[in-house]
């Protein structure tokens, strides 16, 4: 086995490694034989000399292997989604009981948040009892009984790309290729899903600034799944104001109950009927995306895809009288509601011509609904509601911002950085579409 300085000395040169040289590193990883500052090295070799289409899967199978593989019954049609990550972003939790409803197994590994606000298992958390360690056991059950899962990372799940990830951030490293491409293939292979769609997210509040940049990420996600058996296709996604009308924990979950209910922000609902629509197509399930769309829409207005989630709810701990409040009920009885409120006012007449979403994430993070250290706890009621959105008329004084908050007075200097997120133009802006591309 080629030793730990060979193999760094080797990336650091910017020489291609082999299979084996990939593999013994990603053993040292695992084990705890590699020293910290001998994993940055590596990781910092990495980010500057890149790794090439075949070191990447080389890297990605080594972290797979790292670990448990989950294994599910073959005749079962196995789906997943990943999100490079946005504001407001809530579209897993509608989306996976929608595809449940539709006849798909959603065996979806998530994780929490670090930055503005929480992760996919912290909103979900906000609702009573929701457990998001699930055994492998506590997760077949789920899916025999709900069609669904969203659960977090267990310890036997790809070791290797938790040890690496916690290191990333700390050395400057996170936005390497190869390793953004390892650690969401890694995870979603591992998970035993037989078919991915990508929600990439492009734009100001987005990883990927330019749609230039987010295509060539994107052909090496789909490039490095597809070489491991995991059919994946990649949807192109505009992330300039925030998705849906709320941002932050609770108001999220809201939201996403809403959609389930066959309302909730039209945003939204696109979102996750393109996404859903790919899969479905994908498994053969629907002839085209646009039938695939269809049948998630007919899943939404019948209530089917709530029914699903309700059952997910119970699976993973939640008790059915919860459940069933949260679902059927007023959600409010049993989600966390900010104690006080503030509206802000527009300050002229005219259309609302922009929001700025990554500032409002910012403030939102301030308020507490986000974390900027791993072991930080969240207030899962804070956040933001939009009263309005881009292209809607306003008049000077009228409400444009709902802050939902823990403390009496609302902070003067977020009050005042919120203020500037919102522009009013004179004439009515023409309306993007969130969908910018599908890939495969």
């Amino acid at each position: 086995m080629p030793s730990i300085v060979d193999i760094i000395a080797k990336k650091r040169d910017a020489q291609e490694l082999s299979k084996e040289d990939v593999e013994a590193f990603v053993a040292m990883v695992t084990r705890g034989t590699a020293q910290d500052c001998q994993i940055g090295a590596m990781l910092m070799a990495i980010y500057l000399n890149d790794m090439t289409e075949e070191e990447t899967t080389n890297l990605t199978r080594a972290c797979v292997n790292s670990g448990e593989v989950l294994e599910w019954s073959k005749s079962w049609p196995l789906v997943d989604k990943h999100s490079t990550g946005g504001v407001g972003d809530k579209v897993s939790i509608p989306m996976a009981p929608a595809l449940a409803a539709c006849g798909l197994k959603v065996p979806m590994v998530s994780g929490r948040g670090l930055d503005f606000t929480g992760g996919t298992l912290d909103k979900l958390e906000s609702i009573t009892g929701f457990k998001v360690a699930l055994s492998k056991e506590e997760m077949e059950a789920a899916l025999i009984a709900a069609g669904c899962f969203i659960a977090g990372q267990t310890e036997k799940l790809v070791p290797a790309d938790r040890e690496l990830y916690k290191r990333r951030d700390v050395t400057g490293t996170v936005g390497s290729d190869a390793l953004v491409v390892a650690s969401i293939i890694s995870k979603k292979v591992a998970a035993g899903a037989s078919a991915l769609v990508m929600d990439v997210k492009v734009g100001r509040a987005a990883v990927f600034k330019s749609e230039e940049r987010a295509v060539q990420v994107s052909k090496k996600l789909i490039g490095t799944a597809n070489k491991l058996g995991l059919k994946t296709k990649a949807v192109l996604t505009a992330m300039d104001v925030p998705i849906g009308n709320s941002v932050g924990n609770a108001l999220e979950i809201a939201e996403s109950i809403e959609c389930l209910r066959g309302g909730g922000p039209e945003d939204l609902r696109t979102l996750v009927l393109t996404l859903s629509g790919v899969l479905l197509h994908m498994h053969g399930v629907a002839e085209t995306v646009e039938e695939g769309q269809q049948q998630v829409a007919d899943a939404l207005s019948s209530g089917k895809g709530l029914e699903k989630f309700k059952e997910m709810l119970e699976c993973q701990g939640v008790d059915s009288a919860v459940a069933h409040e949260v679902c059927f009920g007023d959600m409010w009885k049993v989600l966390p509601k900010a104690q006080f409120t503030t509206d802000l006012p527009v300050d002229q007449d005219g259309f609302v011509g922009d929001l700025d979403a990554l500032e409002i994430a910012r403030v939102c993070r301030e308020l507490g609904a986000g974390r900027s250290r791993a072991d930080q706890e969240l207030d899962l009621s804070v956040g933001v509601t939009l009263l309005k959105s881009v292209g809607d008329q306003v008049k000077r004084g009228e409400h444009w911002l709902r802050v939902h908050h823990s403390k009496q007075e609302l902070d003067q200097a977020l009050k005042k950085r919120l203020q500037s997120c919102v522009t009013t133009i004179a004439a009515k802006p023409l309306l993007k579409s969130r969908i910018i591309k599908i890939m495969e």
